[in-house]
């Protein structure tokens, strides 16, 4: 699909191996996944604008890159979103961060919104949406047109999996937004989990059920 780029790297792809271990204990879950956005952050973030400075080395005078623009928002869905943004923080910790927060009635598998405070001038900054699965696509979705609403126009969703469910209804409510992931699975269970997927990236994180 014209909106997914899925992000090959042996790197990336050995520390998601151990992270659908179910055998892997929560603190190495949680190291794993600030390790594995740190690299997801590299490819997500490889075009952003850069303008000459004048600066002044130790033997001489340069006109040197530095990032150009307002700075990127970075956006998690809580709670899960949070273990993603740590490492994207130690990549670009001028970011500002807003939150939303979301969950899905396990009814219905609608998102259900309970929280969303976001930094001003969306529409001047590139907004990433962050989120470690992209499972029905009804959080991704619901959290993107809200920060639309709020102004943002040019955005990403970065996230661990992907589902084909989520990357298509991602793609039919916002033909615009690309989506960065570590791998794209099989499809959904009859609970709206990623098959083989790596559980309740939430749960796997804090120890929780």
């Amino acid at each position: 699909m014209d909106n997914l780029v899925v992000i090959n790297h042996p790197l990336v792809a050995h520390k998601l191996s151990l992270m659908r271990d179910k055998t892997t204990p929560s603190a190495q879950f949680r190291t794993l996944l600030r390790e594995i956005s740190l690299l997801l952050g590299y490819e997500l973030l490889r075009d952003l604008p850069t303008e000459r400075r004048d600066i002044e080395t130790p033997v001489g005078p340069m006109r040197a890159p530095f990032l150009a623009g307002k700075k990127l928002v970075l956006v998690p869905i809580l709670r899960a979103g949070n273990g993603l943004l740590d490492g994207l923080l130690d990549l670009v910790p001028s970011a500002r961060v807003g939150h939303v927060g979301l969950y899905r009635d396990p009814d219905t598998l609608q998102a259900v919104e309970y929280y969303c405070k976001v930094p001003d001038e969306l529409g001047e900054r590139l907004t990433v949406v962050v989120d470690p699965m992209l499972a029905t696509g009804n959080s991704a979705v619901a959290a993107i047109s809200r920060l639309k609403d709020r102004g943002a126009r040019n955005m990403r969703l970065i996230c661990l999996l992907a589902a084909p469910e989520g990357i298509a209804a991602v793609a039919g409510a916002h033909p615009d937004v690309r989506v960065f992931t570590a791998a794209v699975d099989e499809r959904l269970n009859d609970h709206g989990y990623i098959v083989p997927g790596l559980g309740d990236a939430g749960d796997r994180m804090y120890g929780t059920k």
